[in-house]
């Protein structure tokens, strides 16, 4: 079973997606592009929402233990006026605030009722997927989609459950048991009832399964990807409900 990165290993990958972001924005000549993942957005306002993101988490983790979000100073009071600049500012601000806290410190965060610790080393590995799947938002824009790292993606795929998953509730429909099986020598079970979703040891049958790279089966539990990008066994049915919940909005 892959092992999570270590709290450093995590720092730097925040860096590297960051810098993968921005990366594939400066080598765009029109920031109004819209992203084809989230059609709401311009390339502007994805590179300003993870720096804005980056800003959030950085206050929080400096904070410690709360009960409610951290109130986040005024942007133009911190940053520089470029927009990349900004990124790279708010990107090194979380890196700094995180690195400073270390990996145990309690902060508040959104994911309370889930299994994963609120904690600022939970906020560095979610922060490593937000930048990853950003990065890809914008390289999808920019026409230059990359796959994601396979250290991101492998340990993405049990955050994503851990989280997006632990936060969601009793799942909607009959209970099933799902395979995802990663080409890079992985495989998760995932156990989804009234109790929510979890990952199980052992050998248990499955009602379906999805097969594909890590990137690919990470991209498409965030919805960047369609279910026919991965390789399915089993009852279709069960894997569209399994796409479509959570809604990520």
């Amino acid at each position: 079973m892959t092992q999570t990165p270590s709290f450093e290993d995590l720092l730097t990958l925040i860096e590297d997606r960051s810098a993968a972001l921005r990366s594939s924005v400066a080598g765009s000549p029109d920031l109004d592009v819209r992203v084809p993942s989230c059609p709401d957005w311009s390339l502007h306002d994805l590179v300003e929402h993870l720096t804005e993101v980056h800003r959030f988490w950085a206050a929080a983790v400096t904070a410690g233990p709360s009960e409610k979000p951290p109130t986040v100073a005024p942007a133009d009071d911190t940053l520089p006026a470029g927009l990349l600049a900004r990124s790279a500012a708010a990107a090194e601000g979380l890196i700094a605030a995180l690195r400073a806290a270390g990996p145990a410190v309690g902060c508040w965060t959104w994911w309370g009722n889930s299994d994963v610790p609120m904690t600022s080393g939970a906020v560095a590995r979610h922060q490593v997927q937000e930048a990853a799947v950003h990065a890809f938002d914008a390289q999808l824009a920019t026409g230059t989609p990359q796959p994601v790292p396979a250290v991101v993606a492998l340990d993405g795929i049990v955050e994503f459950i851990g989280v997006s998953h632990g936060t969601a509730g009793p799942w909607p429909h009959e209970p099933v048991r799902i395979g995802l099986h990663a080409a890079e020598g992985e495989s998760w079970l995932v156990d989804l009832t009234a109790s929510g979703s979890h990952i199980i040891d052992g050998q248990h049958k499955t009602a379906a399964s999805l097969h594909g790279s890590a990137s690919n089966l990470l991209l498409t539990l965030h919805g960047r990807l369609p279910l026919d990008s991965l390789r399915s066994e089993g009852d279709r049915a069960s894997l569209e409900n399994l796409l479509s919940w959570p809604d990520l909005g």
